[in-house]
């Protein structure tokens, strides 16, 4: 079993010392919960609606590394592996990144830079970021895994990329306010748990979804981060809208079982080639 924690946290915009003090807090409390990984919501050192403010508050990926690497070897005695979204500043291009951070060990794993950049509602990305354009899996001490932020989530092609790459986790930083409140829960967070159920359950893997909360530019996050199994079943879930430390053992043991039960990424696998001329033909009309 892989003991993940997804940590909802709440930030204060633009006080980076104050929310890593505050993740740190947090991580403390789990000392003695036998964590493996830590699941941190996007943007969450800075908060996430900082517009032209990204250009003075980004940090160099080495810059986080080195402050979490050096407090985790003053507190922690084993390795702890961290999913953390941030602000990302790489020579004059900045991005919205996650990092895979592997805390008393081999540092930074993996980074993934946001490629769906909002301009909808809301949402302004694009005018204040650059486009990440690289979708990988990677190996962790744990199995493969990959990493999507908020958008890249929806757009359900790329958790099928990450699939046939091998991934058994789905690591997803999010950043949504909140929206629609028909139901029991907001629009948004049903639609959430929507998709991480069926991509968990076509791909036989695990999602786990790590959501901000606390109000930005007047606009409430909704929280409601959860962890959804290989067979599309909802293993935990954070209620909305306050922090919480949500708790959940991984088993990747169950995934090939899983996966001969339900052969849907075999299938794929075998059926893609056979489309790939007209998916190459749609490609070059775009």
């Amino acid at each position: 079993m892989v003991r993940h924690a997804l940590l909802q946290l709440k930030p204060q915009k633009g006080r980076i010392r104050r929310n890593i003090e505050h993740l740190q807090q947090a991580l403390l409390a789990l000392r003695d919960e036998d964590v493996d990984v830590a699941v941190v919501p996007e943007a969450y050192p800075t908060g996430y609606f900082l517009q032209g403010g990204v250009r003075e508050l980004a940090l160099e990926a080495a810059e986080l590394e080195d402050r979490l690497a050096a407090w985790h070897a003053e507190h922690y005695r084993k390795p702890l592996d961290l999913v953390i979204g941030f602000y990302e500043r790489d020579g004059g291009s900045y991005y919205n990144t996650a990092a895979y951070l592997e805390l008393g060990g081999r540092g930074l794993v993996h980074r993934h830079r946001k490629i769906f950049l909002p301009t909808y509602g809301v949402f302004d990305e694009e005018r204040f970021l650059d486009r990440g354009h690289e979708l990988t899996s990677f190996p962790t001490r744990f199995g493969r895994a990959a990493m999507l932020i908020c958008e890249d989530f929806w757009h359900t092609v790329t958790a099928t990329l990450a699939a046939l790459q091998g991934a058994e986790i789905i690591y997803v930083p999010s950043a949504s306010p909140a929206r629609g409140f028909d139901g029991r829960a907001p629009a948004n967070v049903e639609r959430w748990e929507t998709l991480a159920r069926a991509v968990s359950g076509e791909h036989g893997l695990y999602v786990a979804l790590a959501s901000l909360v606390g109000s930005e530019a007047g606009k409430l996050m909704s929280g409601g981060s959860l962890i959804a199994g290989p067979e599309g079943e909802v293993l935990a879930r954070a209620p909305e809208f306050e922090e919480a430390v949500l708790l959940a053992d991984v088993d990747p043991g169950r995934i090939p079982p899983v996966r001969y039960d339900n052969p849907m990424l075999a299938d794929l696998k075998a059926g893609l080639p056979l489309i790939f001329p007209e998916l190459r033909k749609v490609v070059e009309e775009l």
